[in-house]
């Protein structure tokens, strides 16, 4: 018989009694093997030695097949739509992949490298050049929020300018780093883990015998699992007295007690004396056992991520007790509002004649710490000087020292008993201009005989943003004090309107770049100023609400008036129609170069930036680097042109989508028709940006 096996390195004949093995030259061991089994095996039967060789051969060649090696399964890359925001992601660090389509100005974008993380994360890749509009794997990563944000045209996408947001995030290629693993599902902030359940496990325990008494059961219970939010209390009664009991009265040892702790346990006698307790034969003292489960500490209400200060009168007038219900009412709201580090953290300051930190954001990460740090509070005493505290509140307490995050809101929430005895209005006027949310609790105002005491009148209705009362509360006494926390907590929790009550009305530095050339006339330039006019008075102007400037220009240029010269809408008004008409060439270029030097460089941080520019024909000059110099300042800036205004013109120098920022009037008594529409973009414009 012949058998042929693997590779033809060896053949083999067998016969009864005899065995031949031919073998390969390559294969001297494997054959030097295979001859001395054979030599072992010739008295065997030959089909005996045929199995047993084919079963050698298919072993080593299945040996082959086992060290070849096992495929690792792919990372599943999560896919997410084009109008997701990196803010609704929780995960710090991940790679996802983005559809097609997402290049349209639909899906907004913040910011220029760095990114808010309000902004859609595709339409973010696609500025920042990582990808194209035909979509792909991207990495992002969590950064800090910016106190400021540059919008800029990049790859087809216009993003927009921001002047501030609490967190952000960065792109790059979708490339996995070595040794660092990603999630294959994505964490939203809309998701909620499910509450932890509390198991119980009833054990019995038997008492120790007692000599002569009779052991009775007691039950104790022991809770397991993290949210165990009480003690299970088990007593042990008094045994039955017998004949045989002692003035001894021995302990029952607890449940899982050590070897060599039973000394701790041990009997105690009453012996007779003076000043020793009679001894009772039947007497066993009552000892009450108890687990106590250690409750689990919260890492606060996320949905309430903000950074709070509490302001709060010591003054010598509100009294011990009415200062103990203050504490109560603080304690309360640290409950309500769920403190630690992934939601809002709090800290006090109280004031009297001076302001001084109880304690800061950063000392006490959950409430129940808080609550027991504001129980040892005690009584400053002294004056109200509420606008002294809220002036070190602005510039002390909101510090990185201090467990400021950056990424959270600032809000302070100041309580005056009656009035305060200095001045407010400023001190809260430049906390928000801080970026501070200020809430006013005004307990037990001033009577009508007491308002003549007051050294500011209406001081909680200037202190405070004009909000149809979002962010003052007034309380009649202090005993229903209590009644506002959960109102407190819901407005100073709802980050949304925590803008400072800014609209599109109230929050902007507007400045109107006039053409004053000589073909626009006398009688045309004051209709210009007559649509200026109309223009402003839709804004609602105060030195901390929207505020208007405006320059005028030819050859040359001229600041007909600045942002702080004018506080009132009367005065603006009287302002443009003093300006004079000039009269001169057309350098459009040169004057919106000036009204960023001259004008908007001195507008404020946390002012909308608005340029209007009104001109009737082709600038000498050009337009292009002045306009992108403008949008990338931040300044919004709308073109109007009337007559022979250049429209290619009008759409350089709009900021992007040029069809919502560039208008042209065929002639000057047609401008006022145009005011709504206007008013309507930038309004529109406003309220899709996100406020924070």
């Amino acid at each position: 018989m012949s058998q042929h096996l693997g590779d033809n390195s060896y053949r083999i004949r067998v016969f009864p009694g005899i065995l031949f093995v031919f073998i390969h030259p390559s294969q001297h061991v494997k054959g030097a093997i295979l001859i001395f089994m054979g030599i072992v095996v010739l008295t065997m039967k030959a089909s005996v030695i045929e199995m047993f060789l084919v079963l050698l051969a298919t072993g080593i060649h299945s040996n082959k097949d086992m060290t070849k090696k096992i495929k690792r399964p792919k990372l599943t890359v999560p896919q997410i739509n084009c109008d997701v925001k990196a803010g609704k992601i929780i995960n710090p660090e991940f790679v996802v992949k983005c559809p097609a389509g997402c290049q349209d100005p639909k899906y907004h974008v913040y910011g220029t490298d760095i990114y808010a993380s309000y902004s859609s994360v595709c339409g973010a890749a696609i500025h920042s050049g990582v990808l194209d509009n035909s979509g792909g794997k991207i990495l992002v990563r969590k950064v800090a929020g910016q106190s400021g944000y540059k919008g800029s045209y990049s790859n087809g996408v216009q993003s927009l300018s921001l002047p501030r947001w609490r967190e952000s995030f960065i792109v790059s290629e979708g490339k996995s780093q070595k040794g660092v693993t990603y999630p294959s599902a994505l964490t939203y902030s809309s998701s909620k883990s499910p509450a932890a359940k509390t198991d119980e496990t009833t054990k019995a325990y038997q008492k120790p015998p007692v000599p002569g008494t009779t052991a009775q059961p007691v039950t104790l219970t022991q809770i397991t699992g993290a949210t165990a939010t009480g003690a299970a209390h088990a007593s042990l009664p008094k045994p039955s007295p017998s004949a045989g009991s002692t003035s001894s009265s021995l302990r029952p040892q607890p449940v899982g007690l050590r070897s060599g702790e039973l000394d701790l346990w041990a009997t105690s006698t009453y012996t007779s004396g003076q000043n020793s307790p009679r001894a009772d034969p039947g007497f066993v003292p009552k000892e009450e056992l108890s687990t106590q489960a250690l409750e689990p500490l919260s890492q606060g209400d996320p949905n309430c991520k903000i950074d709070l200060s509490f302001v709060i009168d010591g003054s010598s007038s509100i009294g011990k007790r009415r200062f103990r219900i203050q504490k109560q009412f603080l304690a309360d709201v640290a409950q309500a509002l769920d403190i630690g580090p992934a939601g809002p953290l709090m800290g006090i300051v109280q004031y009297g004649d001076n302001p001084s930190a109880q304690f800061n954001l950063r000392t006490h990460m959950n409430s129940r710490d808080l609550r027991t740090a504001i129980e040892k509070i005690t009584q400053r005493g002294g004056l109200s000087n509420a606008g002294r505290a809220i002036s070190f509140v602005t510039k002390n307490f909101f510090s990185k020292a201090n467990g400021n995050r950056g990424s959270a809101p600032n809000v302070a929430v100041v309580i005056v008993d009656g009035w305060p005895t200095d001045k407010v209005e400023e001190a809260s006027r430049f906390a928000r201009e801080s970026g501070i949310n200020i809430f006013f609790i005004t307990i037990e105002g001033a009577t009508e005989n007491e308002k003549q005491y007051v050294v500011e009148p209406n001081f909680s209705h200037k202190a405070v943003c004009r909000t149809n009362g979002f962010y003052s509360l007034n309380v009649q006494s202090w005993f229903s004090l209590h009644k506002t926390v959960q109102a407190l907590v819901k407005r100073v929790c709802d980050t949304d309107r925590l803008a400072c009550s800014k609209t599109c009305l109230n929050s902007a530095d507007i400045g109107f770049v006039i053409d004053g050339s000589s073909s626009v006339g006398t009688g045309n330039f004051r209709t210009v100023l007559q649509f200026v006019a109309n223009l402003s008075k839709e804004f609602e102007i105060s030195d901390i609400d929207t505020r208007i400037g405006a320059v005028q220009y030819t050859y040359e240029q001229r600041l007909e008036f600045g942002f702080d010269d004018y506080s009132t809408k009367s005065d603006i008004l009287n302002a443009i129609k003093r300006v004079g008409y000039w009269s001169g060439g057309t350098s459009t270029g040169a004057a919106i170069n000036y009204a960023l030097e001259q004008l908007f460089k001195k507008s404020k941080p946390n002012k909308r930036k608005l340029m209007i520019l009104i001109t009737d024909g082709r600038s000498y000059d050009d337009v292009r680097i002045p306009a992108m110099v403008a949008h990338h300042k931040g300044v919004i800036t709308y073109a109007i042109g009337v007559a022979w205004a250049a429209q290619d013109e009008l759409e350089v120098i709009a900021t992007h989508p040029a069809k919502d920022h560039s208008f042209f009037v065929d002639e000057f008594d047609n401008l006022y028709k145009f005011v709504p529409k206007v008013i309507q973009n930038i309004c529109t414009e406003f309220n899709s940006q996100p406020r924070n």
